[in-house]
């Protein structure tokens, strides 16, 4: 025979156990987000530092245009 004392400790008991569950589906949930929230972050970060390396590689190309431009126009004029 229980005592109502034992109920209630068994009833606190479940809704522990529930809260627990709960907790950790939260929880879980909430990595899964912060994963692809990092991950969407990631990505966003790599396709700009290509960006900016194919816009070095065009700087320095122009650069270099110039610098060969100047150096010939130079030997042009010394003639």
């Amino acid at each position: 025979m229980s005592t109502p004392g034992a109920r209630t400790t068994d009833a606190t008991r479940a809704e522990r156990e529930l809260t627990a569950e709960e907790l950790s589906s939260f929880v879980q949930n909430l990595l899964t987000q912060m994963q692809t929230r990092f991950q969407t972050m990631s990505d966003a970060i790599i396709t700009k530092i290509d960006d900016m390396g194919e816009r070095i590689e065009a700087l320095e190309k122009s650069v270099n245009d110039i610098a060969t431009t100047n150096i010939g126009s130079e030997s042009g004029a010394k003639k």
